[in-house]
This record gives C-alpha cells, sequence and structure tokens, in this order.
C-alpha cells in the first residue's frame, strides 16, 4: 500500500497539478492538507472517476483536510478531540479498509507565529491534544500513518539555513520537544526508517527565491505506529513536484507498506 501526504496549498486552485501528480504516482491512500475549502466544494468528482473513496473535514478559504483511498473508508472522524470549541479543521482520521487495515489521519497542524501570540499557544495545546489522541490510538494496536504538515523543524539538519528559523514558531524548543515527545510515544519517522540523507526537504517558500536556492525544510512526516513499521517498504519525497506548474510550496511524501 503507498499512503501519500501533501499539503496542496488550495486543492481547486491547483487541481490540475495534483491530479498530474496523482496520475503519476498512483497512491493507493492521499492525505491532504490545506484544501482551503468547505466539504461541499472539494472536487470529489475527478479523484472518484480514479477510483478513490473521499473523505473531507474543510473549512471556508483555510486550513482543510482530505483523505482518497482506494479502499473503503470506515470509522471516520472529524477534528482531533479535547476541545470541541476548536472550529479549525486541522484533523481528519479514517481506517482504510484493506485486507490488512490501515487508520490513517491527515493532519495539519498550527504555524503558531508569530511567537509569543496567542496563535503560538494554541500551537502547543494543539500539540498536546494529538499526543493524548495519539497515545490512545497506539493502545489499539494496529497499523496507524499520522500524516501530515508538522509545522515543525524537528533538528537543524533538517533546514538548510537554520540560521534562518531562528525567531520562527517552527524551530523554537517547546515546538521541538512537543514533536520529540509524539515521537517518544512509539512512533517512528518514516524518514528514519527510509534513510533518506540529509538535505531531504519538503518545504520552500514561495519568497525570496527559496526554491531555486534550495533554502528548504523538512515539516511534512509520515509517522508510522510499530505495526506499520514493521510492514515499512520504503519512502519518495518528491522533490520535483515543487517544479511543477502552478506547484504548491510542499512536495508529496508517499510511504509504502507490505501486505
Amino acid at each position: 500500500m503507498r499512503i501519500a501526504t501533501w499539503n496542496v496549498n488550495s486543492v481547486n486552485a491547483r487541481l490540475e497539478t495534483v491530479l498530474a501528480w496523482i496520475d503519476e504516482a498512483q497512491p493507493d491512500v492521499v492525505c491532504f492538507q490545506e484544501i482551503k475549502c468547505v466539504d461541499e466544494k472539494f472536487p470529489a468528482e475527478p479523484f472518484e472517476s480514479r477510483g478513490y473513496n473521499v473523505a473531507v473535514h474543510g473549512q471556508k478559504s483555510y486550513n482543510g483536510v482530505a483523505i482518497l483511498s482506494k479502499f473503503p473508508l470506515t470509522d471516520i472522524r472529524r477534528a482531533l478531540p479535547g476541545d470541541d470549541a476548536d472550529e479549525q479543521a486541522r484533523y481528519l482520521e479514517a481506517l482504510v479498509e484493506a485486507d490488512t487495515p490501515v487508520r490513517v489521519a491527515a493532519i495539519y497542524l498550527p504555524n503558531g507565529n508569530p511567537i509569543g501570540t496567542e496563535k503560538f499557544d494554541y500551537k502547543l495545546r494543539w500539540f498536546d491534544r494529538l499526543h493524548r489522541h495519539a497515545a490512545d490510538l497506539l493502545r489499539l494496536e494496529e497499523r496507524l500513518a499520522l500524516c501530515g504538515d508538522y509545522n515543525v523543524i524537528p533538528e537543524p539538519v533538517d533546514a538548510r539555513n537554520p540560521e534562518a528559523w531562528q525567531g520562527d514558531a517552527l524551530f523554537q524548543p517547546q515546538s521541538r520537544q512537543a514533536f520529540r515527545a509524539l515521537i517518544n510515544l512509539g512512533l517512528c519517522d518514516s524518514h528514519e526508517l527510509g534513510g533518506e540523507p540529509d538535505g531531504t526537504y519538503t518545504f520552500w517558500d514561495y519568497q525570496a527565491g527559496a526554491w531555486q536556492r534550495d533554502h528548504g525544510i523538512r515539516i511534512d512526516f509520515a509517522l508510522l505506529s510499530p505495526q506499520a513499521a514493521d510492514a515499512f517498504d520504503g519512502i519518495e519525497t518528491w522533490r520535483d513536484a515543487r517544479d511543477m506548474d502552478k506547484p504548491s510550496d510542499h512536495v508529496p511524501v508517499v510511504v509504502s507498506l507490505r501486505p
């Protein structure tokens, strides 16, 4: 099974680019972030015509996540538990009913900028809620893939120019500590499982020629439970997608699991 995660930065604005990549990569499951549309405006038909089942948790103009699957989707959860007042569409979870089922989540963790504001506090609270929910999911002892844009640069090696991110919420000690605490629940970073080299980035800003100068960062992850890690069969970071027509500022990451 090939499971992809991709922050598409508006699915409708980049639909042709997204479909071109889908047609080339042929993933079985796709977790989208930042679809930037309400459920009713999600372009389900072109994905359904390609054999995908579609689940969406959208929001007007901002955020929004979706899961595509060539297998049935059940046990769908929209929104991260722990705060009923949180209206931001950042979490979607479903059980992919393959021969060996896999639970997947599409995650768009808050950016948190600027630091020292409520936005950064919200990021850390959201991280704490994700930590608690991930601990609950791991107790199920099933194949689990927590996929998405975590808006965290875990280590200096995950940025071409770490000094440029010193004042950014993505690189603050609290953000990095929260990410490590999540991993330490027993999750595996598929990037490390696959032995991808340093300089494997997933995001290049549109500004200041970041792509042309390769000023990238690694902030998109597929974190696997031990049961999924045992079936790990490879990872592909599709760097060339950043050079497509009307690209997202993120690129897809695809993880393969054995049956």
